[in-house]
């Protein structure tokens, strides 16, 4: 019989076998001119753990799923916004990092002003591809309702991104309290792993459905447990391991949640939120499997 951390692997892997094949169908779609099409490859297809479209692909798999097309163009588009703000974050004028997924980062790679527009396409390509017909078999189609509310879910979480990332940058060289420390971090990387969840579930549950609150509520822990994650691997783990500059946050002053509360605590906090996000999909029972595996396998990432 499986380990949990084999079963989680294997659920994650099989995540990223499928996600890696529909991105670069995706990014085939479009047109873009040289360097700008070698510098978005760079920024989306270097490898990357694809925990969103991970968790969008177990979300729009907790029932049986006529749309599942349409959960498969929201993967693409959440990766691909997580992409362009990796590409952006990166740049000199932000995080200024040398290092990303084990390679030179984008702007190291093919200079600022192409790694900046990549960003630029990247967000727009995330849109396009939510509107398109893309991976629909023949003369199936999806509710423009469904479309229209994924839209909303993944624009809404763009948003509080940049807003958190606006707030993280504020908060460097500074001591801030719990309450603003989740505030950043429930926009700047919460939201959108939240929105990969949600604009799953929405190819399968109505707005008034009971299971949609309860997956809000896994969202909410999960994203800002990743992100606790997150800090305490800046200091535990080694560049190369994490395959980008370990301790940066303490370099540049960034506030964290060791740095707040202590690594033990830190730790600690990771956990309870983890058992919050186990308890919202205990709702689901059985049909939450894939989700709760990878949620055991984030709490055990070492990268």
């Amino acid at each position: 019989m499986s380990s949990i951390s084999q079963v989680n692997a294997d659920v994650l892997q099989q995540a990223q076998q499928r996600i890696q094949q529909d991105l670069l169908t995706a990014l085939a779609a479009f047109a873009i001119p040289e360097p700008l099409k070698a510098a978005v490859h760079h920024a989306v297809m270097l490898g990357g753990k694809r925990v969103r479209p991970a968790l969008c692909y177990a979300a729009a798999s907790l029932r049986p799923n006529h749309h599942f097309a349409a959960a498969r163009r929201a993967a693409v588009a959440v990766e691909l916004i997580h992409c362009y703000s990796l590409a952006h974050d990166d740049l000199p004028c932000m995080d200024n990092d040398l290092l990303r997924r084990g390679q030179p980062t984008c702007h190291v790679a093919f200079g600022e002003d192409t790694a900046l527009l990549a960003g630029d396409i990247l967000q727009s390509m995330a849109f396009e591809i939510l509107g398109s017909r893309l991976f629909d078999e023949q003369g199936q189609g999806t509710e423009a309702a469904i479309v229209l509310k994924q839209m909303q879910i993944l624009a809404t979480a763009s948003s509080k991104m940049v807003c958190g990332q606006v707030l993280d940058l504020q908060a460097e060289g500074k001591q801030v309290d719990q309450a603003e420390l989740e505030n950043i971090h429930r926009n700047k990387t919460g939201a959108l792993i939240q929105a990969a969840i949600m604009m799953g579930a929405v190819t399968i549950f109505a707005g008034t459905d009971q299971a949609i609150p309860r997956l809000r509520q896994f969202g909410q822990a999960i994203g800002l447990a990743f992100q606790v994650q997150d800090d305490i691997l800046d200091i535990t783990a080694s560049t190369e391991i994490l395959g980008k500059t370990a301790g940066k946050d303490e370099q540049v002053q960034k506030s964290t949640y060791p740095a707040l509360m202590g690594l033990a605590q830190a730790q600690a906090y990771a956990q309870n939120l983890h058992d919050q996000a186990f308890e919202a999909l205990a709702y689901f029972g059985e049909d939450a499997k894939e989700l709760v595996e990878i949620s055991r396998f984030l709490l055990a990432r070492k990268s």
